[in-house]
């Protein structure tokens, strides 16, 4: 092999993994997911799936409409598409057929999101003050107080490291160096002040288990085993999900309804209920469209400015 040879294959290599690297790693393996259930049904169905025809797509997402969401099949159809982008095939996904039959399944299923419900003030009060004093409830106090005033998203919240965060007289500055929304890393800076009540307060449920971890470099969130032994690799997204249903107080709220991201849709509408602008709320969850914040907004307004209030029913 010549010089000239071994630079190129060098290169393209470079080229493949820069590729990769263009979508998120949670994006890459829903999509790897989508298609292996795409050729799953494929091989099944005896049909090709790469490429696949316009009639092999529309049968496939006619099927799975009888018990999937619309967003599923909307995902399974982009991981089709990307995957016959990446094989240098024509994608079937956007022809007339297909974007006919995908309208027709909106149509008959409705599109309207199934979020889960926000974890508001009270909540997230009840849910601190349950909190044991051992190092996973120093830790998990922390977790849900930074992960609701931030308005994280839970792989937000547990890509944060120490030298993310700054301590300063007015609370605390957290650089985001990445987000869903920012997948080229430009970053974005979240301020969060001191809470009224020190019991409830992100800024010193950071400072104390920064304190009882010893530690003030590496992750900021980390698991901790049944021994008390604190780990040194970062805590999964879906941890924060696990630890969002189990301080949920069970009497009171079905946890199946709650996940990661009843922090953030939480700050979000609790915001909007105490009068907060669009503009105030976008800075804070980083969110780009008015419309999505705008239905947090329409939530936590349902009974404010309520018309059928004005009757005197």
């Amino acid at each position: 092999m010549s010089g000239t040879e071994a630079a190129l294959i060098s290169v393209f290599a470079e080229a493949r993994e820069y590729v990769r690297q263009a979508k998120a790693e949670n994006t890459l393996r829903a999509y790897r997911a989508d298609w292996r259930d795409f050729e799953h049904w494929c091989c099944g169905q005896g049909r090709e799936a790469l490429p696949a025809s316009t009639e092999t797509v529309a049968l496939y997402l006619t099927e799975l409409a009888r018990t999937r969401r619309v967003a599923t099949l909307t995902r399974r159809l982009s991981a089709i598409s990307q995957a016959h982008q990446l094989a240098g095939c024509e994608s079937p996904t956007q022809s007339a057929t297909v974007r006919a039959v995908m309208s027709g399944i909106r149509r008959t299923k409705g599109t309207a999101a199934e979020g889960k419900k926000p974890v508001l003030v009270d909540d997230l009060k009840t849910m601190v003050d349950a909190l044991p004093g051992t190092l996973i409830g120093v830790r998990d106090r922390a977790l849900l107080l930074v992960g609701f005033a931030g308005a994280f998203r839970r792989s937000e919240l547990v890509s944060l490291d120490w030298h993310d965060i700054e301590f300063q007289t007015e609370g605390l500055t957290i650089t985001l160096r990445r987000s869903k929304t920012d997948q080229e890393g430009q970053g974005r800076k979240v301020g969060i002040p001191y809470g009224r009540q020190s019991s409830h307060c992100p800024v010193r449920a950071l400072e104390a288990w920064r304190a009882a971890a010893g530690n003030d470099h590496g992750p900021v969130f980390v698991p901790i085993d049944r021994h008390q032994n604190i780990g040194l690799r970062r805590l999964s997204d879906k941890a924060v999900a696990r630890i969002v249903k189990r301080t949920l107080p069970r009497d009171t709220h079905d946890a199946a309804q709650y996940a990661g991201h009843s922090l953030r849709a939480g700050l979000a509408t609790a915001a909007a209920l105490g009068g907060a602008s669009e503009r105030a709320i976008m800075n804070q969850t980083g969110h780009r469209s008015f419309a999505t914040v705008r239905r947090y907004i329409r939530n936590g307004s349902l009974f404010q400015e309520n018309a059928a209030a004005k009757t005197g029913l």
